[in-house]
């Protein structure tokens, strides 16, 4: 009898120990089961600020290198070309001798025509007497006046021709080309040769009407060229065009010196910076923190640990950053990465800021 006793004692004590395990068990599963609280998840996040800066207005144009002056070097006379005595690539002062075209059939011409004004003015003064002396007349007198002028206009037109035999240069410069040869017979107004000036930089760009109106005579430029990149040429704006040309550009021209130690050439390319600031200051956001069309605008705004969903209204566009008109203040908080996953009043956890 005992010993059923004690049976029985045994098999209950190990129901219940069943019974308590599976029901430990039972709670287990159920508590696997359940939802999380809501309200314990933070979504991570990355931010940054709303800023206010006074606006630079950007503007690049690519521009080419003119020479300062580009001469043509022209014979006044023409004649057998006696000598020439530059190179291509010489420079060249103001004035310099470059070329003479042979002459002596003029030094002839001028010998005679110097002989016969001695005699002509030997002459007029012989019957200016003689009309003192009343044994010549006032007519005879006056035209022989008038062949001493003529005979005196053709020594000094002579003596010019002479001179214009000697080709001097009209700049100072390099010599760029040089399209004749010494021997040869050139006729008056021939290209002997062009003279480019490259003492200063002459920038040649072309400008929209939209952004010729941004730019001002004796504006300052920084100019850059991929030649020098490291370094920046501070040139003006010397010349603005009034009138568009056909494609409906206005030609702008900036002037800026050229340094010897990194001499330039015409025909590069070089970038001209326009870029001022308008005195402007705005509100900037980044374009990555909108979750809607800029004509809908909206973000998130960190607030207490919360993403706030805001309405905002932007105005011009800077790059990577809008322009805020309203909606948001200076140095608040924007969410710019994790939005897919937010809803208004999300907790948010902000894992760096940008």
């Amino acid at each position: 009898m005992k010993r059923r006793i004690i049976l029985i004692l045994v098999i209950t004590a190990m129901l219940i120990a069943i019974v308590v395990k599976l029901a430990y068990n039972k709670s287990k599963i159920a508590e696997k089961k359940s939802p999380p609280k809501i309200g314990d998840i933070r979504i991570p996040v990355t931010t940054s600020a709303v800023r206010s800066e006074i606006m630079l207005e950007r503007l690049v144009k690519t521009g080419t290198l003119a020479p300062l002056r580009a001469s043509r070097v022209l014979s006044a006379s023409g004649g057998q070309l006696q000598s020439v005595m530059f190179s291509l690539g010489d420079h060249v002062k103001k004035g310099q001798l470059l070329a003479i075209v042979d002459s002596r059939l003029l030094a002839l011409d001028l010998q005679k025509a110097e002989t016969n004004v001695v005699k002509l003015e030997r002459d007029l003064n012989n019957y200016r007497e003689l009309l003192e002396g009343k044994a010549a007349t006032l007519e005879k007198v006056e035209g022989m006046q008038q062949s001493y002028n003529d005979a005196l206009n053709l020594v000094q037109q002579i003596r010019k021709q002479i001179a214009d035999a000697s080709i001097k240069a009209p700049d100072d410069g390099v010599i760029a080309s040089r399209p004749v040869e010494q021997g040869v017979f050139i006729a008056a107004g021939t290209e002997v040769a062009s003279i480019v000036n490259m003492s200063s930089l002459k920038v040649q760009v072309n400008l929209t009407e939209d952004e010729v109106y941004k730019v001002a005579k004796g504006q300052k430029i920084a100019i850059t060229t991929d030649v020098y990149p490291e370094r920046i040429i501070s040139g003006v704006v010397t010349f603005i065009s009034p009138q568009a040309n056909e494609a409906f550009n206005y030609q702008v021209e900036v002037t800026a010196p050229n340094d010897k130690s990194m001499l330039l050439r015409a025909g590069t390319f070089v970038n001209a910076d326009f870029s001022k600031k308008t005195g402007r200051k705005v509100l900037l956001v980044s374009r990555e923190a909108l979750i809607e069309s800029t004509s809908n605008a909206a973000v998130y705004v960190v607030i207490n640990g919360k993403a706030i969903l805001r309405k905002i209204s932007v105005g011009k566009n800077y790059g990577e950053e809008l322009e805020v008109l309203g909606g948001l203040e200076d140095r608040e908080e924007v969410v710019t990465a994790g939005q897919v996953n937010l809803k208004d009043s999300a907790l948010i956890k902000v894992t760096n800021k940008e």
